[in-house]
């Protein structure tokens, strides 16, 4: 399998994180042989939405966000979802670890309202990026260059920065990823 020996760790907080842009991603690495662990701010199962507003499947965590770190892994993934993202982006935990992968040249990944966690990293200076339309604004405003794509893969700034607009975009953004991580 193209992702033998590579694991990727998946930051969400308990509630709110928008099922797709969780379980897809997962999906697709799995399939393509990665280790995935999710990490959330709480050992317990992490309550989805979908689209935002109707309850979604439960998702069991596999450790916290406290607990991660990023040794051992060769990627991080943040999805999105307005409530998961909103709370991400404030949790000194994430924070630290979306940091220490891009210090550490290692892929961030963020989907949808993900980058979030990115700007309160401080992360999106000089940036070439995509998010959900709402978040323009702000990424654009934390120094990105914020282009309306599908999938944008930014190799400059030390480490490889991979994002994506929406669930619709999940194909693109998976595939990228994975590109990134066999390289």
């Amino acid at each position: 399998m193209a992702l033998d020996g590579k694991s990727v760790l998946v930051l969400t907080t308990n509630y709110g994180t928008e099922q797709d842009e969780l379980t897809k991603p997962v999906a697709a690495l799995r399939e393509a042989g990665a280790r995935v662990v999710i990490a959330a701010q709480k050992p317990e199962a992490i309550a989805t939405l979908v689209l935002d507003k109707d309850p979604g499947d439960k998702v069991e965590p596999d450790t916290t966000l406290a607990e991660a770190t990023s040794d051992g892994y060769d990627a991080v993934v943040v999805p999105g979802g307005t409530l998961n993202a909103d709370q991400l982006r404030i949790d000194e935990d994430a924070q630290r670890l979306v940091t220490a992968f891009a210090r550490e040249g290692k892929p961030v990944a963020s989907v949808c309202h993900g980058p979030w966690l990115l700007v309160n990293s401080e992360l999106t200076e000089g940036r070439d990026m995509t998010s959900y339309q709402t978040l323009m604004e702000d990424l654009v405003n934390a120094g990105a260059n914020w282009t309306d794509q599908e999938v944008v893969v930014d190799t400059e700034g030390g480490h490889t920065l991979i994002t994506s607009r929406n669930p619709g975009d999940l194909d693109a953004f998976s595939s990228a990823i994975i590109r990134s991580l066999e390289g």
